[in-house]
């Protein structure tokens, strides 16, 4: 993923939903409830840990049994002290007191958030760090662990992780991605390990793969508690020994049993944040609302058709409708590569607009970039007196819309049958399109050339192209 080209558009739930999702978190509320309870008799040891004699009593106050209360407990203080909810007040004699950000926990939903992100920082790290089994096998006689016995890269490991989180972030904001919907294991594992262009994975990259998932099966049981997703874990069948019997039958083509994972509302959120911390430009619906209209245009153009929607709504809803319309317009001008799309987004935004906005497209009927999709409009809603397009007008339009296609969708599928048809309703259209003044008319009959199945009306369009360059001096 890189942090050169803006990530789809992310839709956020309100920031005061996101607070009260991440004070119910077991993360946050468990640390909140231990800074809470410390005082002046509260004593940890040199690195911050509460003393173990004082486990117990954090783990009772958590309503935490069983084997791992201690740890459990433990683990919560840790993010107490991380993030700032508890400070250490003398080393030496172990003594704590309230942090500063113990009062953010009362305060606006954004202090809140903004301590939940410094505490699933620590989650996070914790979970690159290799199983404590692993670590206890690696002591040596001085309990020092030797990290080369463990095959542990510290850094690959956060940047796997990393890796995975974003593909997942990808997946839940995408036009075409899972959204709410769990995103199962394997493929979330592949999706980080198996390269783009091979084929059928190699037994080397399945075993790499099934590594991995065992791997996140425990990353994900950790980051659950944190709030950040929504976790189905690998069936405990599918790990036991080759020897032994299921204790019920199993269904091997059900996917669900090798896990399934969803980020939350509050972990869009925070891998959002994260990404904008490490440089990628991760927009959110919502934030051209009160910008103008070239930047609506300029900005949905890189977006989805559903996010661009959603987007155009949101700022259409904050507009008189006749004031929005002439504004877009105003807008969608322009000769530059990205006019094509500016004026397909605005004929999208316009589309949603009603009878109010009729007078600004009746403004623009000459206009000889506005004047074809004006006419479009008060066609579909049937208005009187609308003037009949000339040839040269509509043959504009064709270019104009193909390139904003091109634009928007690359070589689609698409596109590729708005070609074939176009290319079958008109016969002598390459004859008349490469004298179109428009500045992408090679382009467009370039890519028809390269679209279109039949190779003889491919070859009209190459040609049609050749002297469409040569008519611009190109």
């Amino acid at each position: 993923m890189s942090d050169s080209s803006p990530l789809p558009p992310a839709r956020l739930h309100p920031e005061a939903e996101l607070a009260r999702a991440a004070l119910s978190t077991p993360l946050l509320s468990r640390a909140a409830r231990l800074a809470r309870w410390a005082g002046p008799d509260t004593r940890v040891d040199a690195g911050g840990t509460l003393v173990e004699e004082q486990l117990p009593a954090a783990a009772a106050l958590l309503g935490l049994t069983g084997d791992d209360a201690a740890a459990y407990a433990s683990e919560a203080w840790r993010v107490a002290v991380d993030a700032g909810l508890v400070e250490i007040v003398d080393e030496e004699a172990g003594t704590v007191r309230a942090g500063e950000n113990l009062a953010l926990l009362t305060g606006s939903p954004r202090e809140v958030l903004a301590v939940w992100l410094t505490a699933l920082e620590t989650v996070l790290a914790d979970a690159a760090v290799p199983d404590l089994d692993d670590l206890v096998e690696a002591m040596d006689e001085g309990g020092r662990v030797d990290f080369s016995s463990l095959d542990w890269d510290p850094q690959a490991d956060a940047d796997f992780l990393d890796g995975v989180l974003g593909n997942l972030y990808l997946l839940t904001v995408g036009e075409d991605g899972a959204g709410e919907s769990p995103v199962p294991l394997p493929a979330l594992a592949a999706s980080v390990l198996v390269p783009d262009d091979m084929g059928e994975p190699t037994n080397d990259v399945l075993e790499q793969v099934s590594d991995a998932m065992m791997r996140l099966d425990d990353q994900f049981r950790a980051l659950e508690p944190a709030g950040l997703v929504a976790y189905q874990p690998v069936d405990e069948a599918l790990m036991a020994d080759a020897d032994e019997e299921p204790a019920a039958p199993v269904d091997d083509t059900d996917v669900s049993r090798y896990g399934m994972v969803r980020l939350t509302p509050l972990g869009v959120y925070g891998l959002r944040a994260r990404l904008l911390e490490a440089g990628f430009e991760a927009p959110v619906v919502g934030e051209l609302a009160d910008k103008g209209a070239d930047a609506l245009l300029d900005g949905t153009a890189r977006f989805g058709q559903s996010a661009a929607r959603a987007e155009t709504e949101l700022w259409l809803a904050r507009r008189a409708p006749l004031a929005a319309a002439r504004e877009l317009l105003a807008a969608a001008r322009g000769a530059d590569a990205g006019g094509p799309l500016r004026r397909l987004r605005c004929q999208q935004a316009l589309s949603l607009l009603g009878a109010e906005a009729e007078p600004a497209l009746r403004e623009v009927l000459d206009d000889p970039e506005l004047g074809g999709l004006a006419r479009v409009w008060l066609s579909e809603r049937g208005a009187a007196g609308v003037p009949a397009p000339s040839q040269e007008l509509v043959f504009w339009l064709t270019v104009d819309t193909l390139a904003a296609q091109l634009a928007a969708e690359g070589n689609s599928e698409e596109l590729r049958a708005l070609v074939e048809g176009l290319a079958a309703q008109h016969s002598g259209f390459f004859a008349a399109a490469w004298r179109v003044d428009h500045p992408a008319t090679a382009e467009v009959l370039d890519a028809m050339g390269r679209l279109h199945p039949d190779k003889k009306v491919a070859k009209e369009a190459r040609k049609a192209a050749f002297k469409a360059r040569s008519q611009q001096g190109g």
